[in-house]
């Protein structure tokens, strides 16, 4: 069941859902989804330097991107044909029974900007700032302005809460993420 704008608000305002900071309701809340904004930080990809990645490899993710941080009221400039990580300004904490989606917001698509390449699940438990893995599809640089309404998250409540949420699964490689992070999937070639 997908929570509607009441339910969204109520779980906000009772702490069952954790959000920081707290959102503006009149801008963020949609019918059934939370707005929630781009932060400062993003991850660009070396690609001139990096021949290749070996996702079994630990060392090929060694300096396979630099952080940019864009300065207050100053765009981040996102290429035609660009991939890179950037991560939401809003961290936030699900509990058991809720698991969440987030989306792009068609305002963006239509620029030809895409907020997540396949991780648009959030699980129940996680906590955490959002990595958002953007591009630009597009044929022209769009700027991107932290602060701004960059996608939507919605919220899913569970048939009863989850036996093993995020932080106690065995592989939960991203709980309590602060900054976009890069792939950690050497990890799930390890012990093999």
């Amino acid at each position: 069941m997908i929570l509607s704008d009441r339910d969204i608000k109520k779980s906000i305002e009772e702490g069952k859902i954790k959000i920081h900071p707290l959102p503006d309701f009149e801008r963020q809340l949609g019918p059934a989804s939370l707005d929630v904004r781009l932060d400062n930080i993003f991850r660009v990809f070396n690609h001139a330097k990096i021949p290749y990645i070996d996702p079994r490899d630990k060392s090929t993710f060694e300096n396979l991107t630099e952080i940019i941080k864009v300065e207050e009221d100053k765009p981040f400039v996102l290429q035609p044909g660009q991939f890179v990580l950037a991560s939401t300004l809003e961290e936030i904490e699900l509990p058991d029974d809720i698991g969440a989606r987030i989306e792009g917001r068609s305002s963006w698509g239509r620029l030809g900007i895409i907020v997540h390449s396949t991780a648009g699940y959030i699980d129940p438990g996680f906590k955490g700032k959002i990595t958002l893995e953007m591009s630009n599809i597009g044929m022209l640089p769009v700027l991107l302005y932290p602060g701004a309404r960059i996608c939507q998250i919605s919220f899913e409540k569970l048939s009863t809460p989850s036996e093993k949420p995020y932080p106690r699964k065995k592989d939960a490689k991203y709980f309590g993420d602060q900054l976009p992070q890069e792939s950690k999937i050497y990890k799930d070639f390890e012990n093999q």
